[in-house]
């Protein structure tokens, strides 16, 4: 008995993600170089030369010029590779991680290590993510039911609270907060049972709770803490924690409905009113520039690469190559939402950059990794059947009354019972 094949599991590079991919890259590019914007330099030149003139414009127009070297070498290795050496990936990163902690804090976080000869520096906890989301993928592969023995369990503990430790160790909450995301959705997605599930979000849901109870309790004498619980009440710390909320916000609100422009002298953007507008804010520097509708369509841009991703996943039936794009998505997914909900006041300042949009070389490049990957479990993909059995029923001959079932596996051999 053979199954008609379905096109949708077919192996294929999948152009659409890689157009969404490029497409908001070359947003971000755009946009860094409308934050950092300078008319002393810059009023009367072409395109080009207001990119050059803007430093970070430039590095990361570098950066997303040298990207596609990356898509390529990664996608062009088949996807096992990956789960083979996941293990030493992880190793490898975690140790740059602890290597991190010795190195100067920059605003109270050491999760920066320089790369001297080009005077910058590379963040290993964005990195870590990456490796989060292959270390499950490869435990989850050959398990239908996660967590359900107590090794198991802590195995797939210990993936993610190593690097999640050290990065709080570090000083970033950002990154943890993402690292939780990945873990939760991915152990949803790979069969866990409801009731990890439900505890996983009780303790999570409690740790949010003490931390704004004591917040508010407190007074919130500590920055990082005002910058935290300062979204309920941002006027409540104009000039320390709900500066930056307030700022994002007169930016985004000032844009209206189709923004003030590119590159216009004397906006926020220009005048720098909105601190970090080219890193972690760089979405107030979009909505004041293009107005709603603007701000609007790259939310929809994002949204298609999610589902997108989600789609692909739903068609493949391998489960490693399916949980790692599980894992991208929810990597992106996280990034999306908690940057643009708190540049709008809507969720806590965390720093969580926006991905292809924000400055940075190692969110940039952890986020081509991240898509590069998905790119590559598709195109290297079997479209056979997943290795269980399928019932079907059909009615047997006139001497068996009654229906029987009978079972389609991978190889797609019958078996009655």
């Amino acid at each position: 008995m053979m199954l008609s094949e379905d096109r949708r599991t077919k192996p294929h590079f999948d152009l659409v993600l890689l157009a969404l991919m490029y497409g908001l890259m070359m947003i971000g590019v755009l946009a860094i170089s409308v934050a950092t914007f300078n008319p002393a330099i810059s009023a009367d030149v072409p395109l080009l030369n207001r990119i050059i003139n803007s430093d970070s414009g430039k590095w990361q127009a570098i950066f997303a010029i040298a990207s596609p070297a990356a898509v390529w070498f990664i996608v062009s290795v088949p996807y096992e590779h990956f789960k083979s050496y996941a293990r030493l990936y992880y190793a490898a990163v975690i140790g740059l991680m602890v290597i991190t902690l010795g190195t100067n804090a920059i605003r109270g976080v050491s999760s920066w290590l320089r790369v001297s000869s080009l005077d910058r520096m590379i963040q290993p906890s964005e990195f870590a993510k990456i490796t989060i989301v292959l270390m499950l993928a490869r435990s989850m592969a050959n398990n239908p039911k996660p967590m359900n023995s107590l090794s198991d369990t802590l195995r797939v503990f210990a993936i993610f609270l190593v690097p999640a430790g050290i990065t709080i160790m570090q000083g970033e909450v950002g990154s943890v907060i993402v690292m939780a995301v990945i873990f939760y959705l991915m152990l949803y997605f790979g069969g866990a049972d409801w009731k990890w599930l439900t505890l996983l979000f009780v303790l999570a849901a409690t740790a949010v709770g003490i931390v704004f109870a004591y917040g508010l309790i407190s007074g919130a004498e500590s920055y990082r803490l005002q910058r935290i619980i300062s979204f309920l009440n941002p006027e409540a710390y104009p000039l320390s924690g709900g500066y930056q909320i307030i700022k994002s916000e007169q930016a985004i609100g000032s844009g209206g409905l189709t923004g003030v422009g590119l590159f216009v002298t004397g906006s926020q953007s220009q005048l720098n009113y909105v601190p970090e507008d080219w890193t972690d804010f760089v979405f107030s520097s979009v909505g004041e520039a293009v107005g709603f509708i603007g701000s609007a369509v790259i939310v929809i841009l994002y949204m298609l690469m999610l589902f997108r991703m989600l789609y692909l996943a739903r068609y493949t039936y391998d489960k490693f190559g399916r949980m790692v794009i599980i894992g991208v998505m929810s990597m992106m997914f996280m990034h999306v939402f908690q940057n643009i909900a708190m540049t709008i006041g809507l969720m806590p300042i965390t720093g969580i950059p926006l991905p292809f949009l924000s400055y940075g070389g190692s969110n940039l490049m952890t986020n081509v990794i991240g898509i590069s990957l998905v790119l590559n479990v598709v195109k290297n993909r079997s479209n056979a059947l997943p290795n269980y059995s399928m019932p079907v029923a059909v009615t047997t001959s006139s001497r068996h009354r009654g229906k029987k079932k009978i079972y389609v596996n991978a190889t797609h051999t019958v078996r009655k019972h």
